[in-house]
């Protein structure tokens, strides 16, 4: 799979932006956010990607963060949720909108993104809320590490000793997990729940 590209922009058309890379051209399927904030023709630029297989087509799809990739490889997972439509989502909100949107049970701001009705935003708040731990999780580094697994873990324990998802959020957000593991991380988190 090809993980990330970098090159020089030859041509820009909406959602297009192709990129010469060692003399072959990559045509990169991007969000109307990253296309309006691309760099001229000519400059060097580098994505995040994902290639998408389909019986009748190879579509690579660009991003500039790895959240952005997360979100997206996360929101196709999604039943009724398809490239066009997480692209749709990424191009109308931050991956932090986007949290805050689902987290808050905000569905309506996720109505008024094109393509996307009220069951299917109401799908999105249900389906999406375990999967944000993996967007944040994923948000400076792309593998899963054992620090991530174990904040992983506590995260996943906190909500099963009956802790809001919005108060887990909260707590794991001012923790700092380097290299600790899962007793230690969960030692610290009650701590701060009990404060």
């Amino acid at each position: 799979m090809i993980g990330s590209i970098k090159g020089n922009i030859t041509l820009k058309q909406n959602p297009i932006v192709m990129v010469d890379c060692n003399g072959v051209g990559y045509e990169v399927e991007v969000s109307l956010t990253s296309f309006q904030n691309m760099p001229s023709i000519g400059s060097s630029v580098s994505f995040f990607t994902h290639l998408q297989v389909t019986e009748n087509s190879q579509t690579l799809y660009g991003f500039e963060e790895l959240s952005d990739r997360s979100l997206f490889r996360a929101l196709l997972k999604i039943n009724g949720v398809g490239a066009k439509l997480a692209l749709a989502i990424l191009s109308s909100m931050t991956v932090h909108e986007f949290e805050m949107a689902i987290s808050s049970d905000d569905s309506e701001s996720l109505v008024r993104i094109p393509g996307v009705g009220k069951k299917t935003a109401d799908r999105l708040v249900i389906e999406m809320r375990d999967k944000l731990i993996d967007v944040e999780g994923h948000a400076g580094i792309e593998k899963e590490t054992e620090s991530n697994n174990a904040r992983k873990e506590a995260f996943d324990a906190l909500l099963a000793l009956g802790y809001k998802l919005s108060e887990v959020k909260k707590i794991m957000a001012n923790i700092k997990s380097d290299n600790k593991k899962v007793d230690e991380i969960l030692r610290i988190a009650l701590k701060q729940a009990d404060n």
